[in-house]
């Protein structure tokens, strides 16, 4: 007898497919585009007066909007009680928008149709005429992925297009659109979501999804998506599913790799105290637990950027990027450290991020940063330090190897050597904590003491500045136009001269250096001695240098350095003759010839 076979048993309905609550929650009114009301403003206004363009560009960050603002454009325009400012979300096109099942409203990516074989195929279809609808709608996201060619075959049909068409362009990255594109568009550029009205709406999505949550948790959230509301709502359905009971912020915190609030209140205690063993220590123990580096350093961020609104502000500044318990934390904290130090901070923390993408050493750079930041009470900012370097019996000493810090110490009178004898008697004042000071004595300039100054000048400037002196040594005169004003003069065959001594930098120079031989601030102005009929020895000597000059550019050598690289020739040494022989070695002295048997 044969067996029966068993009965198959009935199918199962398949259980519906979850939508993600990014796509649950989309915008689908003006109304509801949260954080753009510039640009829901502007479309209304447009719709309600009948002056709606052929072209549009949305640019801004990812997830704030531009997508959804223009799929309302889309059903604005084609809705059956349209074009109308509110469409009904019940006819036919409107649903087909919501759905993406609308033939006439094509939305094309950008990123993986950028040829140009595919944007003619698109002028093609431009000539036919919607199949229900008002319009035929292209809307290109990410348009900037577009090839050259694809923007050159774009432009005819994007400026004249029919009647029955409209454009609706969405990038990112709006610096890599061509201005031939730009022109024929008109351009919304969509903000980034405060973390208060991302906070509004996720609160708002807790309560229809039924799924409790603490305000601190969902205010992580609205921090950690970074202005991105598509970014917060993929974040939060990701948490309420990770977490079958209430939403804590502990909660968050595990999920994200971040530290809580305490913890990043007790790094920052720890910096600003200056204790880097116990931020090291803190770093170490964190790490171990699992804590993203990268997410720390994103904190500390947000956190020193608190620090300077409230040091730049005071407390009543507008919305921190921290919870109301690190608020008070920086409140507290904010009157031990000055804002030069604050911001100093956020430049190594900044920096730090930088670094870290690609790096292996994350760790490392975080510890690295952390240390710098103990150190920043120790460093002194460059007005102080020219304080101290003014004051007498201060002298600056130069950084530490490896700490980028300055100290000041008391100033050690030198022995006097032969400068000293000549430049003048050296004078030691006693200063409060007992060392000296050592101050050159200074010449005031007059008529009887111009020749003790000008030796003294060019004695400073060859010490200091030996290049730029040699200029000095051109100078035809020197004699005092007025009081404290110091008139030098050059030959006109060595205008160069002057022209190098008087540049804003040089002349600086030469004042500073009659500073502190006069002790006082003297003018110095560089004239042209024409009336010179007896030229200074400097100048005999090289009374032939421009006939020398012509004849060396004539040089292969010299003309390869002019062609190649611009090169002029602007001083030409006495005994400098390339086109002499070298001079032969010297002969060795002969060895006697020894016989060796």
């Amino acid at each position: 007898m044969a067996k029966s076979k068993p009965t198959p048993a009935p199918a199962q309905p398949d259980a519906p497919a979850y939508t993600v609550v990014a796509r649950r929650y989309r915008p689908q009114q003006f109304a509801e585009l949260i954080g753009q009301e510039h640009v829901a403003k502007a479309l209304v206004n447009a719709l309600q007066s009948g002056r709606v363009a052929h072209a549009y560009l949305f640019t801004g960050a990812r997830g704030v909007g531009k997508t959804s603002a223009a799929r309302i454009l889309a059903k604005a325009l084609n809705c059956a009680n349209g074009p109308t400012a509110v469409p009904c979300d019940a006819c036919d096109s409107c649903l087909a928008v919501m759905t993406g099942d609308d033939i006439d409203v094509m939305e094309i990516d950008g990123a993986s149709n950028n040829k140009v074989e595919e944007v003619r195929d698109l002028r093609q279809n431009v000539g036919f005429r919607p199949t229900r609808g008002r319009y035929k709608i292209y809307i290109i996201d990410e348009v900037h992925m577009l090839s050259t060619s694809a923007f050159n075959a774009l432009l005819k049909t994007l400026e004249e297009p029919p009647e029955h068409v409209k454009f609706i362009l969405a990038t990112t990255e709006v610096q890599k659109i061509p201005i031939t594109i730009l022109s024929r568009c008109q351009r919304f550029d969509f903000a980034h979501v405060g973390p208060g009205k991302i906070f509004d709406q996720l609160k708002r999505i807790v309560e229809k999804e039924g799924h409790p949550a603490d305000d601190d948790a969902l205010r992580l959230v609205a921090r950690r998506a970074a202005g991105s509301m598509r970014d917060s709502q993929s974040l939060l359905d990701q948490l309420l599913a990770s977490a079958p009971g209430k939403l804590t912020a502990e909660q968050v915190s595990a999920v994200l790799g971040t530290a809580g609030d305490d913890r990043v209140i007790e790094l920052a205690k720890a910096i600003l105290d200056g204790d880097a063993k116990t931020a090291l220590d803190l770093i170490a123990s964190w790490v171990d637990q699992g804590l993203q580096i990268g997410e720390l350093v994103d904190q500390l961020v947000e956190y020193w950027r608190a620090l300077m609104l409230v040091a730049c502000g005071g407390p009543d500044v507008r919305e921190l990027p921290v919870s109301p318990n690190q608020f008070e934390a920086v409140k507290a904290q904010v009157s031990g450290v000055t804002l030069d130090a604050i911001l100093a901070g956020l430049e190594v923390l900044t920096a730090t991020k930088g670094r870290m993408r690609g790096s292996a050493h994350t760790q490392v750079l975080l510890e690295m940063a952390v240390v710098r930041l103990c150190r920043l009470r120790d460093l002194r900012s460059i007005s102080e330090l020219l304080q101290l370097a003014t004051q007498p019996g201060v002298l600056v000493a130069p950084p530490v190897a490896g700490t980028g810090t300055a100290s000041a110490r008391p100033a050690l009178p030198p022995a006097p050597n032969d400068a000293a004898k000549k430049n003048g008697p050296l004078t030691v004042k006693p200063s409060e904590n007992g060392a000296g000071t050592v101050e050159l004595s200074t010449v005031s300039l007059s008529e009887s003491t111009l020749p003790d100054v000008w030796e003294r000048f060019l004695r400073h400037a060859a010490e200091k500045f030996p290049m730029l002196s040699k200029h000095l040594n051109f100078s035809s005169s020197h004699a005092i136009s007025a009081p404290n004003a110091l008139v030098i003069r050059f030959p006109a065959v060595y205008s160069d001269s002057r022209k190098e001594c008087e540049s804003e930098g040089n002349a600086q120079r030469f004042v500073q250096a009659l500073k502190q031989i006069t002790g006082q601030a003297v003018n110095v102005r560089f004239e042209i001695d024409r009336s010179a009929t007896a030229q200074p020895a400097a100048v005999s000597q090289q009374a032939a240098a421009p006939d020398r000059k012509r004849s060396l550019s004539s040089l292969p050598l010299f003309k390869k350095a002019s062609e190649v690289l611009g090169a002029q020739i602007w001083h030409v040494d006495d005994d400098f003759n390339p086109t002499a022989p070298p001079p032969k070695p010297a002969a060795k002295p002969e060895e006697d010839e020894t016989d060796t048997e």
